[in-house]
Formats: structure tokens, C-alpha cells, sequence
């Protein structure tokens, strides 16, 4: 997915554990990991507002997007619906 979650890092530059984030969000752990593992389909606006705030960052700084590989098959193009030459 192009979409690629930082929390990770936010964590690490915290010194926070996922333990003690989940409970400042008010999210359960294995939630959590499901975002922080990018397997994640979709985040509420409210989670994400609460992440921000208790890591105090912005939402650029938890995610960002990637161009996927052309290794993987598919390229921007025609993720977008433009058509290849």
C-alpha cells in the first residue's frame, strides 16, 4: 500500500512504549499495532487527532505516502486509472 504509517519512529523519538500510547489514545494495543504494521484499511479522523496530540506532531509526521514499485507490478499509473504505454 502506498500509504506508510511512521508511528514507529514518533514512538522511538517519545520514548514512548505502544503500551502507553494505546492507553493515552484510548485504543487497544492490538489495534494500535494493526495501524503501526501498516495493515491498517482505513483511520478515524478522532484516532488520528488523538495520536497527534499525544505524540504532539501533526498527521504528515504519522504517515506519508510512497509511489509503489514497479517491481510489485503495478506503477502510479495505473493505480491512478491512467493508461500505460
Amino acid at each position: 500500500m502506498p500509504i506508510v504509517v511512521d508511528i514507529d519512529v514518533m514512538l522511538a523519538r517519545r520514548k514512548m512504549s505502544v503500551g502507553e500510547l494505546a492507553d493515552r489514545v484510548g485504543i487497544t494495543p492490538a489495534n494500535l499495532a494493526v495501524l503501526k504494521n501498516g495493515r491498517a484499511k482505513a483511520v478515524r479522523f478522532s484516532t488520528l487527532a488523538a495520536l497527534c496530540e499525544v505524540l504532539t506532531c501533526q498527521p504528515g509526521d504519522l504517515l506519508r505516502w510512497e509511489a509503489e514499485d514497479a517491481e510489485d507490478g503495478v506503477n502510479a499509473g495505473d493505480a491512478m486509472g491512467v493508461p500505460g504505454d
